[in-house]
């Protein structure tokens, strides 16, 4: 509908309904009661005819690429060619899947100046200002400073999207008063935008933003990247945390202070990730699965590790093997991941282990650290994770990476008094079910492999300080 009745027309409309009350009372009342009626008709007709023009256009840019759980700005461009200042509401339409934050808005823009305006020094063609001088009217016009509405606007709002994968941005919705304000004139501005939803790339962009400033350790704990003793880099003042047998004497006694050696980290190490993509990691946690969350932390692991000079890859699986990425190094080796995973998502099918282990085993002849991200919920899934790790334990340093459940852990906790039966069952039966994932941990431990219980939230920060810690002892 191109026109619609504004609060002004239907107070407006309000003096026939009480002229007609009248009438009722009166019958001389009824051809007052009609021409009122008839200027009112005119009136909004004669409005909706000047306003029937589409003053206001509209131009989205969104973003790149947008990062799943996150705020991704969109910026929307409008302009006016009306003559007198004009209110505009806008909004967008957006896919299922596609949150949108900050909208509807409205925006005052300005109206056209005269086309020819008349100098005060009375000769034509001429403007009074000079170049710079308009140049500055016009850049104090465009942030805001001595009006309060500008011809052209910019209007930003947020997108976060709950999944990953291919979704569009729709169309556009505008709204402005007509002349008279009797009518809202509405236009719908066709617009589709496909965009595409990768894993969390706006943690790696902080985690580079940080890495450039020598600020990493804000992101995570203090893990030293230095190697072991069997490669001399260079020498440097001894700190608190440092290892006596670090201390280099000769140059202590020469500087007459404590001088440490620094070790060369051993590098071109290859990491691959083993993600498991059936039924038990799709349950969601914070709005996200459990299979984002793995997603983003591998993302942010492939960035860390191709930063140390390592090498990373990525197996993705269910029944079957869903992707397939060799471990590779060098700068665009957290790309090729994101590339790889963004539109895999977690099947309602069961994990197939045996079939994963066996596709690595003939394609993966260099000793790495395999990391297996999974969940497990029945002695079934447990089973099926230990059978791998075991496998993986010669040739290659496994790391299983379980997923805690926080609510679970939430409905254990006790709550001062006992209350009803059934909530002392139900407590009990969740202290059961953290005690036999904590069993299963201490299990693959002895297994063999390293075990990274942590929930969700902490998955990405937990993971990285593994890693830069089995560098620091050179486990793998």
């Amino acid at each position: 509908m191109p026109f619609v009745p504004s609060t002004r027309f239907v107070l407006l409309a309000v003096a026939p309904l009480v002229l007609g009350a009248v009438t009722a009372i009166e019958p001389s009342f009824v051809l007052p009661m009609l021409l009122v009626d008839l200027g009112i008709a005119l009136v909004a007709l004669g409005d909706a005819w000047l306003g029937r023009r589409v003053l206001v256009g509209i131009e989205r840019e969104p973003p790149r690429i947008f990062s799943v759980g996150r705020a991704n700005l969109v910026r929307l461009h409008l302009r006016s060619s009306a003559r007198r200042p004009l209110p505009v509401q806008v909004n967008d339409d957006a896919a299922p899947g596609l949150a949108v934050e900050g909208l509807p808005k409205t925006v005052v823009l300005a109206g056209a100046p005269h086309p020819n305006p008349v100098p005060a020094s009375g000769e034509r063609g001429k403007s009074i200002a000079s170049p710079r001088v308009r140049g500055e009217a016009d850049a104090r016009s465009a942030a805001g400073e001595g009006t309060p509405s500008v011809r052209h606007a910019l209007v930003t709002y947020h997108v976060r999207p709950s999944r990953r994968g291919l979704y569009a941005l729709g169309d556009h919705h505008l709204r402005w008063p007509t002349p008279l304000g009797l009518w809202w004139r509405q236009v719908r501005v066709g617009a589709q935008h496909p965009v595409r939803v990768y894993p969390d790339v706006q943690a790696v962009r902080g985690y580079e933003l940080l890495a450039r400033q020598s600020l990493e350790n804000r992101l995570v704990r203090t893990v030293r990247l230095r190697g072991g003793e069997n490669e001399f880099e260079a020498l440097r003042d001894y700190q608190r945390d440092d290892e006596y047998r670090a201390i280099d004497w000769k140059a202590t006694a020469r500087r007459q202070k404590l001088i440490a050696r620094e070790y060369q980290q051993e590098r071109n190490q290859s990491v691959l990730c083993l993600l498991d993509c059936g039924r038990l990691m799709s349950a969601e946690s914070q709005g996200l699965s459990q299979l984002d969350h793995a997603l983003n932390a591998v993302l942010m692991l492939a960035h860390v590790a191709t930063r140390a000079g390592d090498q990373v890859g990525l197996c993705a699986f269910d029944e079957k093997v869903r992707a397939y990425l060799p471990p590779q190094g060098g700068r665009r080796a957290a790309q090729r991941v994101v590339a790889a995973s963004y539109d895999i998502h977690a099947q309602i099918v069961e994990t197939d282990f045996e079939a994963a282990y066996g596709f690595v085993s003939q394609r993966l002849r260099k000793r790495s650290l395999v990391v297996l991200f999974s969940q497990v919920i029945d002695d079934v899934s447990a089973r099926a994770v230990a059978r791998t790790v075991r496998g993986l334990g010669p040739r290659h340093l496994p790391l299983a990476v379980l997923f805690r459940d926080e609510a679970l852990e939430q409905m254990a906790e006790p709550r001062g008094v006992p209350g009803k039966p059934a909530e002392i069952y139900q407590r009990a039966a969740a202290a059961e079910a953290i005690l036999w994932r904590d069993r299963l941990a201490r299990d693959l431990q002895e297994a063999g492999a390293l075990v990274l219980h942590v929930s969700p939230r902490k998955l990405t920060l937990g993971l990285i300080n593994r890693y830069l810690r089995i560098k620091a002892q050179r486990l793998l």
